[in-house]
């Protein structure tokens, strides 16, 4: 069975020191360097304990020290438009990835063909490139360039291989799944893709492109995850927010003003229907804590 949280941090510590292994190993001191890029799906910036959140993330937060934070940048806060943008360089909207008037887009735009994606671009430099973790880019992803993948796509349910595709074929899920979860499933292939690196390609550098499915809705933790949390969040969202807000202040990342909560905003999917699948817990929208039945407030 899996062990948690533990495990995973234990495999993104590997991840970490695998990667540094290689970067020693590469061809030359001034030469083209190693690229790891880590997507997560749909997580707020103040989600990472370096950020100020209650959520401990050590290996973020150690990634965060020795590294460049952002304190001015923009995202498309989406999905498909964000990768779109990351791996073509374009804006979404240039390359029908979202929506504008008059201009097909969204999930149902197409990329054009001119729209490359970054490992064509890196590979006359020398690059290898492997994605690990969700697509959700038009076309196949070796099509694209990647020598590996494993594209995840059962984003609804962390706990099966069902439907994933190996180097853009069906992955025929083991008979029992009672140890699988994905986001360890996308560490453990970009793992293995570095080490098959290191053994063939040592001599040139690599694009390696990890996208998580997590922490997209639905918010699917390991069960001891939840646990750890339980009591912590039991105290609602606006005294969470608040104390967010008083860390980043404290560390000098935020100067503004807490904004309202917007009580008139929510989730744009059909909340009969949301009901029905999720139970009377659930809410959509970003209600006072204290106006919450008990019953939405453990949900």
């Amino acid at each position: 069975m899996i062990q948690g949280i533990q495990k995973s941090l234990q495999r993104v510590s590997l991840l970490i020191v695998i990667v540094g292994l290689l970067c020693c190993t590469s061809t030359a001191a001034d030469g083209p360097p190693n690229i790891v890029f880590i997507l997560a799906d749909d997580m707020g910036f103040s989600d990472a304990g370096c950020y100020g959140s209650e959520i401990r993330t050590p290996s973020l937060d150690a990634l965060a020290s020795g590294g460049l934070r952002y304190t001015q940048f923009y995202n498309t806060a989406r999905c498909w438009p964000t990768r779109a943008a990351l791996l073509t360089g374009y804006y979404p909207q240039q390359i029908h990835r979202d929506a504008l008037p008059d201009l097909p887009g969204g999930s149902q735009g197409r990329r054009q063909p001119w729209a490359r994606l970054l490992p064509d671009l890196l590979r006359p430099a020398g690059y290898h490139s492997y994605h690990s973790g969700k697509w959700h880019v038009d076309g196949d992803v070796l099509t694209g360039g990647f020598e590996r993948s494993l594209n995840v796509r059962n984003d609804g349910n962390f706990f099966t291989a069902k439907g994933n595709l190996l180097d853009d074929k069906p992955v025929e899920p083991a008979a029992d799944e009672s140890g699988y979860y994905t986001t360890i499933a996308t560490v453990d292939h970009a793992i293995e893709c570095l080490q098959q690196h290191r053994t063939r390609h040592s001599e040139q550098p690599f694009f390696q492109y990890i996208a998580f499915i997590a922490p997209h809705f639905p918010l699917h933790a390991l069960p001891q995850d939840i646990e750890k949390y339980r009591d912590r969040y039991i105290a609602g969202w606006d005294q969470l927010r608040q104390e967010r807000y008083q860390r980043q202040r404290a560390s000098g990342l935020v100067s503004t003003p807490l904004s309202a909560l917007e009580a008139d905003l929510g989730p744009p999917y059909h909340f009969p229907e949301a009901l029905q699948k999720l139970g009377s817990g659930e809410i959509n929208r970003p209600l006072p804590w204290d106006t919450l039945t008990a019953e939405q407030q453990r949900f």
